[in-house]
């Protein structure tokens, strides 16, 4: 049961990357510019507070975490980064193969 849970969060990750992959196209189509909605950028839209908390929790957990990993991650295309995520969760929690030649009673 929680494996189709982590499923379908990993799907709806992979639609929404998508949705974003769309509207970055869809962005460059009318303005002939290539832009891609960062992360960050994205995460500032919705809930700017939120964003700086966990740059408060992250320094204080471990400083160097913010500029070598976060950071980057931020920098990321949306779609990139929910894409892979999606894929990443739906890998890890696929369904396990049937075992042949032994019965499980």
């Amino acid at each position: 049961m929680i494996r189709g849970f982590f499923r379908l969060i990993g799907l709806v990750l992979l639609a929404v990357g998508f949705i974003f992959l769309v509207y970055d196209g869809a962005r460059y189509v009318a303005d002939q510019t290539l832009r891609f909605t960062r992360l960050g950028q994205f995460w500032n839209d919705i809930h700017q507070s939120s964003q700086q908390a966990f740059r408060v929790w992250v320094d204080g957990f471990a400083p160097w975490l913010w500029n070598d990993v976060v950071r980057v991650i931020l920098d990321q295309p949306v779609f990139a980064v929910l894409g892979i995520a999606g894929i990443l969760l739906m890998l890890l929690f696929r369904p396990r193969k049937p075992l042949i030649g032994y019965a499980r009673d």
